[in-house]
C-alpha cells in the first residue's frame, strides 16, 4: 500500500478524498511530523494504490481501514479526514470506536440529501434512455467527474453517494473538531458540517478561510486551529 509515513510520537493517520491521494495533505504532513508520526495512505483506488477490481462501499474500505491501521501497529490514533476520507472514519469508528483516540474532519461528506421532483425526473428519464441507447445514457446523464470514472469505480461511486452516514457519525463519542471552509460549496458548512456538530455530541464546528480544499488553499491558518485542538487531547 503506497503511503507516507514522517515523524515521530503519537500517531495521526490522514485520509484523502474521492479522486485525489495522500500528496494532498503536502502541508500538513510537512508541519505535523515535527510533532507526531504522520501515516498518509492511498486508499484502494487512488493515488498509487492499484486499481479496484470490484466495487468498493464505504464499509469495505472501512474495513481496509481497520486491517491498515493494525498492519502499522497503530491504536488509538488521531484522525484527519477530508470529504470521502470522513464517510471512511465515519463508518470505521462506529463500528470500532478503540481506533480513535480523537477525529478532525474537513469538508466532511456522508450525508444523503432528499431528492428534488427535478432530480427524480432526470433519473427515470435516464434509465429508460439506458435500456435503448445505453452508450449515449453513459456520454450525456451525470456529473462530470462520474462520466470520466471507469465502470468499476463508477459503481463505486455509486455505492459510496448513496449510504447515508448520519447513523455512524452519531455513534462516534471521541473528541471530534469539525473544520469547514466558508466557500466550500462541495460540502457547505450550513448543510454537512453543522448536521454533523448536532449528530456527533463530543464535537465542535469551526470555519475558516477557503473552500473544499481549505487545508491546502490556506495551511498556515489549517494547521494553527487542527494543531491547538491536537494539543488539548
Amino acid at each position: 500500500m503506497p503511503c507516507i509515513v514522517r515523524g515521530a510520537g503519537k500517531e495521526i493517520v490522514l485520509l484523502h478524498g474521492y479522486l485525489s491521494q495522500k500528496e494532498s495533505f503536502y502541508y500538513q504532513i510537512e508541519f505535523l511530523s515535527a510533532y507526531y508520526r504522520v501515516i498518509a495512505p492511498d486508499m484502494p483506488g487512488f493515488g498509487a494504490s492499484g486499481p479496484l477490481v470490484s466495487a468498493w462501499s464505504v464499509g469495505d474500505y472501512a474495513e481496509w481501514f481497520i486491517s491498515f491501521l493494525r498492519a502499522q501497529n497503530a491504536t488509538q490514533v488521531h484522525i484527519l479526514a477530508h470529504s470521502f476520507g470522513a464517510r471512511v472514519a465515519f463508518k470505521a469508528i462506529s463500528a470500532h470506536p478503540e481506533i480513535a483516540k480523537s477525529l478532525i474532519v474537513t469538508g466532511g461528506a456522508g450525508l444523503v440529501k432528499p431528492r428534488s421532483a427535478e432530480y427524480l425526473k432526470k433519473v427515470r428519464l435516464y434509465r429508460r434512455v439506458k435500456k435503448i441507447f445505453p452508450r449515449f445514457a453513459q456520454k450525456h446523464f451525470g456529473s462530470e467527474e462520474y462520466r470520466r470514472l471507469p465502470p468499476v469505480m463508477r459503481e463505486s461511486y455509486k455505492k459510496i453517494v448513496n449510504e447515508d452516514l448520519s447513523a455512524c457519525a452519531a455513534q462516534i463519542k471521541c473528541k471530534t473538531y469539525l473544520i469547514y471552509g466558508r466557500e466550500d460549496a462541495v460540502t457547505p458548512a450550513a448543510e454537512e458540517g453543522e448536521t454533523f456538530g448536532r449528530l456527533i455530541k463530543n464535537s465542535r464546528l469551526e470555519l475558516t478561510e477557503g473552500g473544499h480544499f481549505c487545508f491546502s488553499q490556506y495551511p498556515q491558518e489549517f494547521n494553527e486551529k487542527i494543531f491547538n485542538f491536537l494539543r488539548e487531547q
